[in-house]
C-alpha cells in the first residue's frame, strides 16, 4: 500500500462566541478577497478526528482530537435515504461500521458505481437515520490501530448537527474556537440519486448559531459544488471553500461526468490556481504533491513548488494526511518498530519539514503530534 492512491475510496482538508475572549484564527480575520491573511501557527485539523486512537468520525474521536489541540475537526459528509448529513468517510459503511454483522441488514448489501468504480458493500443511502443509529462504530484500519481497535462497538454514528453542537459545547467549556471543516463526499453521485448535499449543508449552517459564527472550511474534490457554494456564502466571512486534489492527471468527478474541464495536474499549474482562486480560498494537495518521495520513498527535501505558486495566486494551502505508523512515513523517517509501530518521532520530523515548506496547515491521524509539531517548531530564517 502507498501513501497515494488513485481510487476515491482512498482519497485519503468571523468571530466565535464563546465564554470568555476566543481566539479566531488568523486566516479567518478577513475573506474579503485574496490574499488570505496566513495563520500566525500552521493550523492543526483533526482529520476525522483522531483515527490514530478512537474510530473515526465519532464524538469519542473528535473529543480526543479536540483535548489534543486540534484547531479544527473534520466531519466527512454522506446522506442517509431520509436526507440526513452524517459524519462518515464514504457512502459505503462496511469497513467503519458492523454493518455486516447485523443479519437484519444483510439484504442491503449491494453494488454500485460511484464516482466510477464499483463498489460493493453496504451504502448510507439505503438507510434511515433511525436504522443507521442503531449501528456502531470500527476502527477502520482494525489490528493497525490497537488502541482504536480496542473501541470498536461503543460509539453511535452522529449527524453533522450533533457534531456542531458536540463542538460548540466544547469551545464553550475551553473558551477557544474550534473549527469545523466539513468535507462534501460524492457530490455528483449523491445528486444523481435525488439527495444533493450542498444546500442540506448550508441550510445546517443557518440552522447552527455555532456554525454561523465559527471558523468553518468547506472542502471537497469536486469543483462545481464550490463554485455553487460561493455565490451562496457572499457575506458569510466566517466559511471558506477549500478545493481537494491529487497529483494526477485525472478530472474531479463532476468534471469528469461531462467530460471536460482541467484535470487536477492542470489546476496545480500557475493558470490553474488563478483560476482556483476565483472560487477557493485553499487548496489541499496530497503531500506527495508539495514534497515528494524519491525511488526509494525517501522524503525529498525540495519543495515541488507547489505550494509557493498558491500563496502567489492568493490562496492558503493545507496538505493531508499525516499518519503516525511506520506503514505511512517515509522511508528516512521510519523507526526499527515494526511497520504498524507508532512512530511519533518520525511523524513530527515529517510534518516539521513540510513545515519548512510554507505549509498552512494539515490534516492529521493524531493532533497531539500535530500540536506538539507545531508549537515546537522554529521555521529556518
Amino acid at each position: 500500500m502507498t501513501q497515494f492512491d488513485l481510487s476515491r475510496r482512498s482519497l485519503i482538508g468571523g468571530a466565535l462566541a464563546v465564554a470568555g475572549a476566543a481566539h479566531v484564527p488568523d486566516a479567518f480575520a478577513s475573506t474579503a478577497q485574496p490574499p488570505l491573511q496566513r495563520p500566525a501557527k500552521p493550523l492543526v485539523i483533526g482529520h476525522r478526528g483522531a483515527p490514530a486512537l478512537r474510530p473515526e468520525h465519532t464524538l469519542a474521536s473528535y473529543a480526543r482530537a479536540i483535548a489534543d489541540g486540534a484547531d479544527f475537526i473534520e466531519p466527512d459528509l454522506v446522506a442517509t435515504k431520509d436526507g440526513v448529513l452524517i459524519a462518515r468517510h464514504e457512502n459505503n459503511i462496511a469497513e467503519t461500521t458492523d454493518v455486516a454483522a447485523r443479519p437484519q441488514f444483510a439484504d442491503r448489501k449491494a453494488t454500485k458505481a460511484i464516482d466510477g468504480e464499483t463498489i460493493t458493500g453496504w451504502f448510507t443511502e439505503d438507510f434511515t437515520l433511525a436504522e443507521i443509529k442503531s449501528l456502531r462504530a470500527k476502527e477502520r484500519l482494525g489490528t493497525q490501530r490497537p488502541e482504536s481497535h480496542s473501541f470498536d462497538g461503543q460509539f453511535q454514528v452522529v449527524t453533522l448537527e450533533e457534531v456542531a453542537d458536540f463542538t460548540a459545547a466544547e469551545a464553550a467549556a475551553r473558551g477557544r474556537a474550534i473549527g469545523l471543516i466539513p468535507e462534501i463526499k460524492h457530490s455528483t453521485y449523491f445528486e444523481g440519486i435525488g439527495l444533493p448535499l450542498e444546500q442540506r449543508l448550508l441550510d445546517r449552517i443557518t440552522a447552527s448559531t455555532y456554525m454561523q459564527t465559527a471558523p468553518v472550511i468547506i472542502q471537497s474534490f469536486e469543483v462545481s459544488n464550490l463554485k455553487w457554494l460561493r455565490e451562496r456564502l457572499t457575506g458569510q466571512t466566517n466559511v471558506q471553500l477549500m478545493q481537494l486534489t491529487v497529483p494526477a492527471a485525472v478530472r474531479p468527478a463532476d468534471l469528469a461526468d461531462k467530460g471536460t474541464g482541467p484535470t487536477y495536474k492542470d489546476m496545480h499549474t500557475p493558470r490553474g490556481l488563478a483560476d482556483m482562486a476565483a472560487y477557493a480560498d485553499w487548496i489541499s494537495p496530497n503531500d506527495l504533491a508539495l514534497l515528494p518521495r524519491d525511488k526509494d520513498d525517501n522524503l525529498s527535501s525540495t519543495p515541488t513548488g507547489l505550494i509557493g505558486n498558491a500563496h502567489l495566486a492568493g490562496l492558503l494551502v493545507c496538505s493531508w494526511t499525516f499518519r503516525p505508523e511506520n506503514h505511512f512515513l517515509p522511508a528516512n523517517l521510519r523507526d526499527g518498530d515494526g511497520d504498524g509501530a507508532r512512530n511519533p518521532q518520525g511523524s513530527m520530523a515529517e510534518i516539521r519539514a513540510y513545515l519548512d515548506a510554507g505549509l498552512d496547515a494539515f490534516f492529521t491521524d493524531d493532533p497531539a503530534i500535530g500540536r506538539e509539531a507545531v508549537n515546537g517548531w522554529h521555521h529556518a530564517s
